[in-house]
């Protein structure tokens, strides 16, 4: 199977290279690289110790050859869509992945780990890997690089890149907000906030400084209506209605990163950094999805859409919905391809389309 996935996987490379990449005027973009969570991680929990993994079907049905490849979607997820709109390859492949090396990671790499957050304490809430790792294996990453196409060249690919970051969701509800939780007796919401702001700054001058100059800073989604809280809206006899407690907190938190994407670029010489908030686009979709050509937005396609994700989203589950189009989630807290897909186009429309 792994043998397909990497056949397919060189056909479609061959066939981007022959039809796409011609129509790119430039190539302003040589790469994209990828650090964030779930939202856009390509398969590396797949090699690590950790029970948050979709390597799995009925995870990746829509995805090329049909392959389960560790990215919690039935297709494809964001970076993949912006890779292809660079007129570069239409996926971009797990740095963990061992069917892939640095020759498919010049064109683009993703560091992002399942689960994880800008704080440390989330990443360890599921055991997975954390923001400080994902920058220490991109340094690996940097030197394998330079070995590949030599000191020049690297250094070019490394400034005009394309870096996506994308995470923040996980840091509040599987870590400040769960009953487990430690931070919340440190900390109020508001300084919580403030805490993961710092953060944030911080791994973003740690990227700078090995280089990155093109980033995307993506925001939080409206995480009280992931189809996962509804559920637990039920259960706690508030009706199946978003959490509007969450998603005031990812409105503000959105309304700090703006301010720091703000800060950063005129802090930092030859930075270009945007904000790519998906917020309101996602809140629309899910409060009128006909308007998008879905069917289904309070629910997700996977089991009974109201808890399922990762192992209990299984091909062993007969509730899981035959086509997936219909459904503005994939999983509980997963959208689905055909959002993806719409709000990469939305993206990059309105956002992206300055680095093309």
């Amino acid at each position: 199977m792994e043998a397909n996935y990497k056949f397919i996987s060189c056909l479609i490379i061959i066939f981007v290279q022959l039809i796409i990449i011609p129509c790119v005027v430039g190539g302003k973009v040589p790469a994209i690289i990828v650090f964030g969570d779930s939202s856009v991680d390509a398969g590396n929990n797949n090699q690590i110790s950790t029970v948050l993994k979709s390597n799995f079907e009925p995870y990746g049905r829509d995805f090329y050859g049909k392959m389960p490849t560790g990215r919690f979607c039935n297709g494809r997820i964001p970076p993949d869509f912006i890779s292809e709109a660079f007129g570069l390859r239409p996926f971009v492949p797990a740095y963990l992945d061992p069917m892939f090396n640095i020759t498919d990671f010049a064109g683009g790499v993703c560091f992002a780990s399942a689960g994880t957050g800008y704080d440390n304490a989330t990443s360890q809430v599921l055991s997975v890997i954390p923001l400080w790792k994902e920058i220490e294996n991109y340094k690996e990453y940097q030197k394998k690089l330079e070995a590949y196409v030599g000191s020049k060249k690297v250094k070019y690919i490394i400034q005009e890149a394309l870096y996506l970051v994308s995470l923040g969701t996980n840091d509040f509800l599987e870590n400040y907000y769960s009953i487990q939780s430690k931070r919340a007796s440190q900390f109020t919401i508001e300084q919580y906030q403030g805490f993961l702001i710092e953060l944030a700054e911080n791994f973003i001058k740690q990227i700078y400084q090995l280089g990155a100059r093109k980033i995307s800073f993506t925001g939080l989604p409206p995480m009280g209506c992931l189809p996962l809280e509804r559920a637990t809206n039920i259960i706690r006899g508030h009706g199946d209605a978003c959490n509007e407690k969450y998603n005031d907190c990812a409105l503000r938190f959105n309304v700090m990163l703006n301010g720091l994407v703000d800060k950063l670029n005129r802090e930092l010489p030859g930075m270009k950094m945007v904000f790519s908030n998906p917020y309101e686009l996602i809140l629309q979709i899910i409060r009128n999805p006909s308007s998008f050509g879905f069917e289904v937005a309070g629910v997700a396609c996977c089991g009974t859409g109201l808890f399922e994700m990762s192992y209990l989203c299984d091909k062993l589950n007969p509730l899981t919905c035959t086509d997936a189009n219909k459904y503005v989630f994939w999983d509980s807290f997963h959208l689905s391809q055909k959002t993806n897909l719409i709000i990469t186009n939305f993206l990059m429309k309105n956002v992206l389309n300055q680095f093309l």
